[in-house]
């Protein structure tokens, strides 16, 4: 089954997609920040990554492009409930840099579902 990376800074959205994809049967390995998943991912690659985008430190939108920079094809989806301005405007820019999909905050859990398993097709 794929491996998918998860990099969050919130514990509790990290430990609920965790345990909604290893239902799936999906490996999961998980990043609570952006240094720390690219490190993961250099270690042991995963199949797709799902990075949320406002986190402190190296956040999401230097993430996803540190990561399609040294990784071509690497699929990402990004994720965002949104900051000082609204979700949307923050997924547009991560499609931009390199996000294949992007999912707004609070996500549905089927849509989420449904878009994995058509990237990882």
């Amino acid at each position: 089954m794929a491996r998918i990376l998860i990099i969050d800074d919130e514990a509790l959205i990290r430990d609920l997609l965790k345990k909604i994809l290893e239902r799936e049967g999906y490996e999961i390995a998980t990043a609570s920040g952006g240094e720390e998943g690219i490190k993961i991912h250099r270690e042991n690659p995963a199949d797709l990554i799902i990075t949320d985008l406002i986190m402190p430190g190296k956040e999401g939108i230097e993430t996803i492009m540190e990561l399609r920079r040294d990784f071509k094809d690497v699929k990402i989806i990004a994720m965002s409930g949104g900051g000082r301005i609204d979700p949307e405007t923050y997924l547009q820019l991560a499609k931009t840099l390199g996000a294949i999909k992007t999912i707004a905050k609070p996500f549905d859990r089927i849509e989420l579902l449904k878009t994995i398993q058509k990237l990882l097709e």
